[in-house]
């Protein structure tokens, strides 16, 4: 297959080696087009008042193997590839694998989970993997399931364009429980900004979220699923199907017999 792989922590990253460099000796053909340092956290955010660069990247990855480092984003990496850097779309985008979970609401901050979804909403099926730990480096097992993942969409094709987010646990593969399909949940911060001075005495701040709580709120889909922040404290590896539409279907229900007020425009 004809994969595109980009990522949110950096051309140097472990984790892209580890997942580019598996699929490649794979058999499948494998492009990298990844920011050229940590872009973590920046969500779908693009690069629209200052040019993007993309600089060929040689002897990081696998031989066969053709790489990118981009200046911009990671939604900004996709879009290049897809629009400029690529002779065709790719069969799929994959994003990761990333140095930390991407669970519940995190997903609306993570650089991983938009560089995949920008995949999808350019119509084409992505994944996005991430190792549910900082402190782990042990990337194998992961990189070992996108094999895997991969293989079985060759095969067997996602009935709908979707976004399949991965979460795999930082524990040996022979610890690992199982796979399971998950819902997404909510993860709650406590937002704690730390007051600084700087050396010449200007004040400056720094974000230091603490989590607060993990939450499984009611959901349509609650007797189908477990959350994702429920099945990997479990040891299982959570695939999440996500997707771009963010319209509330309760919300369209219960809004539709409101009558709203639309003010007058005041007289002269």
């Amino acid at each position: 297959m004809k994969l595109l792989i980009s990522n949110d922590d950096g051309i140097f990253a472990l984790g892209i080696r580890s997942l580019a460099n598996r699929l490649a000796e794979a058999g499948h053909h494998v492009t990298v087009v990844c920011p050229d340092r940590e872009r973590s956290a920046t969500g779908h955010g693009l690069t629209l008042h200052q040019p993007i660069r993309a600089d060929i990247v040689e002897s990081v990855f696998h031989p066969n193997v053709k790489a990118w480092a981009c200046s911009g984003t990671p939604s900004d990496c996709v879009k290049l590839a897809l629009w400029a850097l690529l002779d065709g779309p790719p069969d799929l985008v994959l994003s990761g694998i990333n140095h930390g979970s991407n669970l519940g609401t995190d997903v609306l901050y993570s650089g991983t989970v938009s560089a995949a979804m920008e995949g999808v909403i350019e119509g084409i099926p992505s994944l996005a993997f991430s190792l549910a730990s900082f402190a782990s480096s042990e990337f194998q097992p992961a990189a070992a399931f996108a094999e895997s993942l991969v293989a079985q969409l060759a095969k067997q094709p996602l009935p709908e364009l979707l976004l399949l987010n991965v979460n795999v646990p930082a524990v040996a593969a022979e610890a690992i429980a199982g796979v399971k399909v998950t819902r997404q949940g909510v993860r709650r911060y406590i937002d704690v900004f730390e007051k600084r001075l700087d050396p010449r005495g200007k004040t400056y701040y720094w974000l230091a979220g603490e989590l607060l709580e993990d939450v499984a709120e009611p959901s349509e889909v609650t007797d189908q699923a477990p959350t994702d922040v429920e099945a990997i404290r479990a040891n299982y590896i959570t695939v999440t199907p996500l997707q771009y539409n963010l319209t509330a279907a309760t919300g369209l229900a219960s809004l539709k017999h409101w009558t709203f007020d639309l003010p007058l425009a005041q007289k002269a």
